[in-house]
């Protein structure tokens, strides 16, 4: 059975929520991971959640990326191990070199928080196997540094990065629809390889009908689905 392992680090505050859908809910084995270990062994997904880490000094994410988990981050990333960051774990990701990119204040000046629509663009990652393209996914966003930008590079090379966007209830694309200002309406995007995932909105939000969306449970659902099918085929994750 796949496990999980969520880090967090001082100033995180989704680990818990990371924690509760993916255990309780998901009933999938999953441990809290303090940002001091220096070891990552036996983990088959990383989940990197939202907050504050080091109260966003400098820049969100930007001392984070020093701590010693990052490390062992960094080759499990490497070796095809599916890596998740949400919000600040998107921010953690980017700053710390394994995802491209910057964030830069929201448009409004504000910090945002509230439901948002995302379409799925790309299919062909650990979180998003499962869905179709297309697809619109309902998760709530909380952020005030959400503004991201992709470097400058090829349109090839940038429309495989991109996995979500934000988008109106029916798929089209909008300013109205985006929260921070984010280049292209950019949601989430992946490495190249495509197993590891930065996205802005919070799907461990979005795991129970009474909170108002199961829709971000499909992501992880599909990460197990994902890490099953490897681990069958006896192919090294």
């Amino acid at each position: 059975m796949p496990s999980f392992g969520v880090l967090f680090f001082p100033g995180s505050n989704c680990d818990h929520d990371c924690y509760h859908a993916i255990k309780k809910i998901l009933g999938r084995p999953c441990e809290l991971i303090w940002h001091e270990e220096t070891s990552l062994e036996g983990i088959d997904c990383i989940v990197i959640p939202g907050g504050f880490s080091y109260g966003d000094y400098l820049r969100a994410g930007a001392i984070s990326q020093f701590s010693p988990v990052v490390s062992p981050l960094r080759e499990l990333a490497a070796s095809g191990v599916p890596v998740i960051g949400i919000c600040n774990g998107f921010q953690i990701l980017v700053e710390s070199g394994l995802l491209p990119g910057a964030f830069i204040h929201n448009s409004s000046l504000k910090f945002v928080c509230r439901w948002t629509n995302v379409r799925v663009e790309d299919t062909d990652t650990p979180f998003t196997c499962l869905l179709r393209r297309g697809e619109v996914l309902k998760l709530p966003v909380a952020n005030a540094q959400g503004n991201f930008v992709l470097p400058p590079g090829g349109d090839d090379a940038r429309e495989r990065r991109i996995v979500l966007r934000y988008c109106g209830e029916g798929g089209e694309l909008s300013a109205e629809a985006n929260p921070s200002g984010a280049e292209d309406n950019i949601a989430g995007i992946a490495n190249n390889r495509g197993n590891v995932l930065g996205m802005m909105p919070h799907p461990e939000r979005s795991f129970e009908s009474l909170l108002g969306s199961e829709d971000g449970r499909k992501m992880f659902e599909s990460a197990i689905s994902w890490i099953e099918s490897r681990n069958a085929d006896g192919k090294a994750i």
